[in-house]
């Protein structure tokens, strides 16, 4: 016993750590904190460290603290539509102090929080009215839970009951709300005839979920949009889709042929509601954005729940910007659709520029074809030719050199295939290649 008090007497104390430590970019309270816990595991521990190796654990513990923090990357991936690094990119958001989100300039008085980006969605999504709430899933809980309040049945096809995301299931998502799934048809085919036998006067809503990260081919089958939507208006049940990414240009171009409804198709064929991402093909900020009759959107804003999903006004100020350039027509300005149009040619002379920048490097360098993804859960059988740097370093290992680009200055995110280190260029923007040089430059250096 005497032997271990002993030992934790040659533990630093914290005034020594934290001189040890000198300048670190975190808060001070930070510093401490983290130290403090340091020092609680290595208590514990059954053996205490030389005091050089404690502050070698307590600089790694605040260098991998500082790391956590929400900063720019580049994104070499080529998937366009990140999860991991925040789905649709942005453009940097640059007003500040206050802003008009709850007053009428016109007369003084208290306004409409979002109303001029509640016309905006409206026109957009060519519906009667239109809100926003922080995510897609936050959106569809609401409708749930404002249609069941009294009647609980939701009719559902097996095929739609799909998960989008690590634990986002559309079971799970209506189970929280206490309505009742009525699973109709199968896995691969569902007809009109399933729905009509299966709408009660219990029935809530009818529910259809579009299946925006996976599709199916050969036998399959499930009823036109139009006709069942003629069916619910008929049996005078709210009709409901949840289209997921929320596109708004046509597709076929350059997804393969394929066809993607939009939210102002789904409205235009008879639905009563439509919810959708804001962060996905939209190219905005993170939300969830419904629309369709005005009677069901404002029994909505008046639900009690609102008030916990809706967003604030950062949020609101950069969608209200993603949804003016559709308006404008100038969705060229978007992050997301220069990633999407940008041509071979443009991404070849990139390419090549980005080589020459790299050729006195202890490196390797390939130009290489390569094919990026939309990636966040749409379009999955969409795919877009590009133009990739085949990175492979000489004196450090792939593995060494990865992670040195993560901790640079501006963190860098590529895939290792093939035995090189890949850097796709169609999600790397060209005002990126000058900080993407000095982040290799930087993790050939901390070698």
């Amino acid at each position: 016993m005497p032997k271990a008090k002993s030992n934790l007497r040659s533990i630093p104390g914290v005034d020594t750590l934290l001189e040890a430590v000198g300048d670190c970019p975190l808060p001070h309270a930070l510093v401490v904190a983290s130290i403090r816990d340091e020092l609680k595991i290595l208590r514990k521990g059954k053996e205490i460290p030389e005091p050089k190796k404690i502050i070698e654990q307590v600089n790694q513990r605040l260098k991998d603290l500082e790391l956590s923090r929400l900063q720019p990357v580049i994104n070499g991936t080529g998937i366009l539509i990140h999860t991991n690094l925040g789905r649709s990119p942005l453009s940097p958001v640059t007003e500040g102090g206050y802003t008009n989100l709850e007053i009428d300039l016109a007369s003084g008085r208290r306004g409409n929080r979002a109303g001029y980006l509640e016309e905006c969605l409206t026109e957009l999504c060519g519906a009667e009215a239109a809100m926003v709430t922080n995510n897609c899933a936050a959106a569809l809980v609401l409708i749930l839970r404002h249609l069941t309040a009294e009647k609980k049945e939701v009719v559902i096809s097996r095929g739609e009951l799909v998960q989008i995301g690590g634990d986002y299931r559309i079971p799970d998502i209506l189970e929280s709300t206490d309505a009742q799934l009525k699973e109709i048809g199968t896995t691969n085919r569902t007809n009109l005839e399933d729905y009509n036998k299966a709408i009660s006067k219990d029935t809530a809503l009818v529910l259809k979920v579009h299946r925006s990260n996976f599709f199916m081919e050969g036998f399959v089958g499930s009823p036109d949009r139009h006709e069942l939507a003629a069916l619910a208006r008929k049996k005078r049940v709210p009709f409901v889709e949840d289209v997921g990414s929320g596109v708004f240009l046509p597709t076929e171009s350059w997804a393969n042929g394929h066809h993607e409804p939009t939210p102002k198709e789904v409205i235009k064929n008879g639905a009563d509601l439509v919810c959708f991402s804001g962060d996905k093909m939209l190219g905005g900020p993170q939300a969830g954005i419904i629309a369709g009759k005005a009677r069901y959107v404002k029994a909505l804003k008046q639900h009690p729940f609102f008030r916990a999903l809706r967003c604030d006004k950062l949020i609101l100020n950069t969608l209200q910007k993603t949804v003016e350039a559709y308006l404008h027509n100038k969705t060229d300005e978007l992050p997301l659709h220069q990633c999407l149009n940008t041509n071979l040619k443009q991404l070849k002379r990139r390419a090549t520029r980005l080589e020459k920048g790299l050729a006195k490097l202890p490196l390797a360098v390939n130009l290489a074809e390569s094919q990026s993804q939309i990636g966040g859960g749409s379009l999955p059988q969409a795919t877009l030719p590009s133009i990739a740097l085949d990175l492979l370093p000489t004196e450090i290992s792939l593995k060494d050199f990865a992670a040195n680009l993560r901790q640079a200055s501006t963190p860098v995110i590529g895939v290792i295939c093939g035995g090189r280190f890949r850097l796709d260029l169609r999600t790397i923007f060209p005002e990126q290649e000058k900080p993407l040089l000095k982040s290799i430059v930087q993790a050939l250096e901390t070698s």
